[in-house]
C-alpha cells in the first residue's frame, strides 16, 4: 500500500472552498468511533486555526470512553437537538462528510445534508461510496480515514497549520482502525505519518489507556458474560459468535461504546478467523464481523446485512428479531465454503 495519490484538481477545489468557505460543517457516521471522531475533531481543529466558524454534527452520542478527547464537548448531536443540526447545517457553505460512504450511515442526519445546497466533500476509506458530493477522496486500502484526513492537509498545503490537538486525534483513529497498529498497517508510509505526530510530543500511552484501555465496572462484567456465557465456536468453520439481546445489556448497565472491541476477541482463539458480535439495539439488531487473512467478511455484511466495510472488518444491520437474526448468521456459516 503506498501513500494515496489525490487528484491535484480535487485538491485545487477544496483548497479554493475552504479558503472562500464562512461556515463549515463537519459530519461523521452514527455510533462514531475513534477514527470518525479523530478526523472530525482535526478538522475542526485545523478550520478553527484558520479562523474560520466550523461544527462539528454527530448523528448520536459518542462512546463515553472517548469523552476526554480534545474539543469534543464542542460537538452539536443530532439525535439530542435536531432543530439546531439542522439549522446548522441550513447555513453552512462547505460541509465534510467523514468516515462513512451512504446517506444511511448518519441516520436522521441523512436527510438534512442530502438537501443541504452546501458544497459537500467526502473523506472516506469504505468500500463502494455511494454517495452524491462535489468533491470526493476514496481510498479504500487506507488504513483510516484519519490517515486519509492526514494526506489531505498535506496537499493542501496545511501542514504548518498542524499542531498537539491535530495530531493527537489523528492518531487516536489511525491507532484504533489499526488495533493499536497491528493489522491493516504494514506499509512503511503509515510510519512516517506517526514519526511526524507523535513530533508533536503527544501522550501515547495516555491517547491507548482513552481509546482503548478504558472501561468501568459494569463494562468489563458485561464482556466477561458475553464471552462466558455467549460465544458460539462453530470448529468446522473457524467462526464464533457473540449476541447480547437488550435484556442483557440493561442487566450491566449497557452504554454506548461498552461493547467496542468485543467482536475482536474470538479472533485471538487459535483457528478462529471470523468472528461475528451481534447486538440488539431499539429498533434493529446491529452486525459487526471481523475477520483474519484473505478471509471476506466485507460480501457476508454487503449481501445479508444492507451494510459492507473492509475486507477483514465490515457491518451491518437487520430488522427483525433477534432470533431471526441468529438464525440466518448460523445458516450463513454453516453454508460457507472453508
Amino acid at each position: 500500500m503506498a501513500v494515496p495519490i489525490l487528484d491535484k484538481n480535487d485538491i485545487s477545489k477544496l483548497r479554493s472552498h475552504i479558503e472562500q468557505a464562512q461556515r463549515i460543517v463537519i459530519t461523521c457516521h452514527k455510533s462514531p468511533d475513534g477514527d470518525a471522531l479523530g478526523s472530525s475533531l482535526a478538522l475542526y481543529s485545523l478550520f478553527q486555526a484558520m479562523g474560520k466558524l466550523v461544527n462539528i454534527i454527530t448523528p448520536d452520542m459518542p462512546p463515553r470512553q472517548l469523552n476526554d478527547l480534545p474539543l469534543i464537548s464542542r460537538i452539536t448531536i443530532n439525535s439530542q437537538n435536531e432543530v439546531l443540526a439542522k439549522a446548522i447545517v441550513e447555513r453552512a457553505d462547505l460541509i465534510f462528510c467523514l468516515d462513512f460512504n451512504a446517506l444511511y450511515r448518519i441516520d436522521r442526519l441523512g436527510d438534512t445534508i442530502d438537501k443541504a445546497t452546501a458544497v459537500k466533500v467526502l473523506i472516506d476509506h469504505h468500500m463502494g461510496p455511494d454517495i452524491a458530493c462535489d468533491i470526493m477522496f476514496s481510498f479504500p486500502l487506507m488504513s483510516s480515514t484519519c490517515e486519509l484526513v492526514y494526506y489531505v492537509i498535506r496537499d493542501l498545503g496545511y501542514k504548518r497549520l498542524m499542531n498537539r490537538t491535530i495530531a493527537q486525534c489523528l492518531y487516536v483513529g489511525m491507532m484504533t482502525d489499526t488495533g493499536n497498529f497491528t493489522f491493516n498497517s504494514d506499509y512503511p508510509e503509515i510510519y512516517q505519518v506517526i514519526a511526524h505526530l507523535v513530533s508533536f510530543n503527544i501522550d501515547k500511552e495516555w491517547l491507548y489507556n482513552l481509546a482503548m484501555n478504558t472501561f468501568s465496572a459494569d463494562c468489563l462484567r458485561l464482556r466477561g458474560y458475553a464471552i462466558n456465557e455467549k460465544m458460539q465456536i462453530y470448529e468446522q468453520q473457524h467462526a464464533a459468535v457473540i449476541s447480547l439481546n437488550k435484556d442483557e445489556l440493561t442487566r450491566y448497565n449497557y452504554h454506548k461504546g461498552d461493547t467496542e472491541g468485543l467482536v475482536n476477541k474470538p479472533l485471538s482463539i487459535p483457528g478462529i478467523t471470523m468472528s461475528i458480535f451481534v447486538r440488539e439495539d431499539n429498533d434493529n439488531i446491529k452486525i459487526s464481523c471481523r475477520s483474519r487473512g484473505d478471509r471476506s467478511v466485507e460480501e457476508i455484511c454487503r449481501l445479508h446485512f444492507g451494510g459492507g466495510g473492509h475486507l477483514n472488518a465490515a457491518g451491518g444491520e437487520y430488522y427483525g428479531p433477534m432470533d431471526d437474526a441468529l438464525a440466518l448468521i448460523d445458516k450463513i456459516i454453516k453454508e460457507l465454503k472453508y
